[in-house]
This record gives structure tokens, sequence and C-alpha cells, in this order.
């Protein structure tokens, strides 16, 4: 069969993981990457073998031997590229969050409906070993139905400044950048309902922690102690329409006691705790008793994760597979974020329709 040709706008770390995967995926060939800055543009194309660099995307786009797309790029530019390439007839995976804001997502939501494209969301934990193996678990009825849930990323001192300390850029601090991760997980093993209403918080007392030195922190390239305006913390209870909360917290920074990851689901016949590792709680025979699961070392998680989540894209792409992150479950998950900002501008709940 014809390889499925791939092209990647944006040359970044993401970019680096989605390339590496497409090109461990004996049915893709990397025809073609693109970058603002042309050289790295070309370096990379070089290190992966693609046939054409790049130095604005609307050329990659226009390139009638792409077949889809992976849009790399910052946020403030993902539901532009993703309309721009899906106009352009190219399927397309777009790193989370699927936009900036809740308006943004729904015009390029309306533009998917238009077209018979397949755009599938980033959300590459869903494609982890821990996450598929919890949802086998959940769709066959051994927890029950879900109806709360706890999703919680916390890092002490983990701004890493530059574009995403810029909200103008990023269009929000840890919820958007982090906090959607966890948020996803959550709201895909309860079974994707409808967040109805929303109550949330955000809080900016601490900054980017620039006078702490002692701990290791991610910084991009052009980090600026000087600048930062974007949260540094935001929680959240969300309401569904079948009667189940979600509890959120993520921040940047916060003084706790150590970095955190919490994603819990909670139904009728059972429990499970995905994040920081898999444990499911449930009963047998008038006995309270815990499952951990068997799983593969999760030292090259990341890497399995995308590779699992590039495989997804092509074969919905191709027709031979249902995309398991939808642009609708984007559209939906940027709800629930919007709202929380809503929310905490307002200071009271909010009904989100």
């Amino acid at each position: 069969m014809p390889k499925f040709k791939i092209g990647v706008i944006g040359t970044g770390s993401i970019a680096q993981l989605h390339l590496g995967a497409y090109a461990a995926n004996p049915d893709v060939e990397i025809v073609a990457v693109s970058d603002i800055n042309a050289e790295r543009a070309q370096a990379v194309a070089d290190q992966y073998g693609a046939k054409r660099a790049y130095g604005d995307p609307n050329q990659l786009l226009a390139d009638a031997e792409v077949d889809g797309v992976s849009v790399c790029t910052w946020n403030n530019t993902h539901a532009s590229w993703s309309i721009a390439a899906v106009k352009a007839g190219k399927h397309v995976l777009v790193e989370k969050p699927i936009s900036r804001t809740y308006a943004e997502a729904l015009e390029l939501q309306r533009v998917v409906e238009d077209h018979d494209r397949v755009v599938q969301v980033g959300f590459v934990r869903r494609h982890f070993p821990n996450c598929q193996v919890l949802k086998t678990f959940i769709d066959a009825g051994d927890l029950g139905d879900i109806y709360y849930a706890k999703a919680s990323c916390i890092r002490r001192v983990g701004n890493p400044g530059g574009w995403f300390a810029d909200k103008e850029i990023a269009g929000g601090g840890p919820l958007l950048d982090i906090g959607v991760h966890v948020i996803d997980l959550c709201w895909y093993l309860m079974g994707s309902p409808q967040a109805t209403a929303v109550s949330g918080h955000t809080y900016a007392e601490l900054g980017n922690r620039a006078n702490i030195v002692n701990l290791p922190r991610y910084r991009v390239s052009d980090y600026d102690p000087t600048k930062n305006s974007v949260e540094d913390l935001a929680n959240a209870v969300v309401r569904f329409d079948n009667g189940a909360s979600l509890l959120i917290d993520a921040s940047y920074s916060l003084h706790a006691v150590k970095n955190s990851i919490d994603v819990s689901v909670y139904g009728q016949r059972g429990g499970a705790e995905l994040e920081p590792e898999l444990k499911i709680a449930t009963e047998r025979h008038d006995t309270v008793i815990n499952i951990e699961p068997q799983i593969a070392p999760r030292a090259d998680e990341i890497h399995v994760g995308f590779r699992n989540e590039i495989a997804n894209f092509v074969d919905a792409s191709l027709g031979r597979a249902e995309s398991v992150a939808p642009a609708w479950h984007g559209v939906e998950i940027m709800k629930i974020l919007d709202g929380i900002y809503e929310s905490a501008d307002s200071g009271k709940e909010i009904t989100l329709v």
C-alpha cells in the first residue's frame, strides 16, 4: 500500500516527538517540515529524511504530496493552522490545547463539520499503556458508572517562561499547559460527559519564582524572569449532565512540599488511581481489595504514547480506525478550560452551554 505522506508544522520539542513516532511507523513517509526559522526547518528535514523544508507553513499546506499534517506550533496558532490545513484538504493532528479559547475551538469545529477530513487532538496521555489498560476495565463495567474524579498536576517551581508565560500566546498558564492533560484523562475515563457548570479560581501570587536556584526546572530558550502574565494556580469544580463531578487543580508555582500528579476516578463498583501509578480499588466477597495491573516499565512511556497516538491518527486518516481523540473532544475540553477562567474572573459559578 502507498505510504501516508506527512508534513509537520513546527520543529520544537513536541514536533521532535511527533517526527520520531512518524519515522518509526512503517505506513508513513515524512515528506515535509516547516518552521518560521527556515534553517532549522532544513536541519530537521535532513535529520528525518524529509524531501522538503519550508520557511512558510502555507507552502507546506500547498504541497500536493502531503496527505496529513501535525500542527506543533504555539497555542495561538493551533486553531488557525488546523483550519488552513483542513481547507487545504489535509488530515490534521493538532497539539493540545486545540486552541487558546472556546471561540477559536468552535470556529475550527465548524470547519471540521464542513470537510471530510480527520482532525485529531494531541491528547497523548490517552495513548499511554496505563490509560489504555484502565479504559478496558472501565468499558467492561468493572468500576460501574463513574460519578467523581480528581485531576491534579502540581509543580512547585515550574513556570517555563517564554511563550508559556505569555497569556496572549499561550492563552493561559498551568491550566492550559499541564492541567489540560490530567483534566482530559479524567473526562475521557468518565465517558466524556457534557459539562454543565463550573466554579473556578485562579491565583497569581508567586510569579515565576525566578529567585529559586536550588531546584531544577524546564526553561525555554527565550526565558525572561521579568515577563509573566499567566496564573500560578487554577482550581475548579466541574458539574456534568449525568450528575458526575470533577475536582481540578493545576499549578506552575505553589508552596507545596513536592511536585505531584493525581488522576483518579471513582464509580459505584470500584475506583482507580491512574497517576502516579495505576491501582484499582474494588471489593470482592465482602472484602476491600486493591488490584495492581502489570504494565511494562514506564521509562519509555512517552515515546510509546506518541507512537500509539501517531498510529491511531494514521489509521483514522486511512479509514482503518476511529480517532481516539476527535476534534469535538478538544472543543469540549476547551469549553471547560474557558469556563474556569470565566468563573474565576466573575467570582461565581457559571453555566456552560
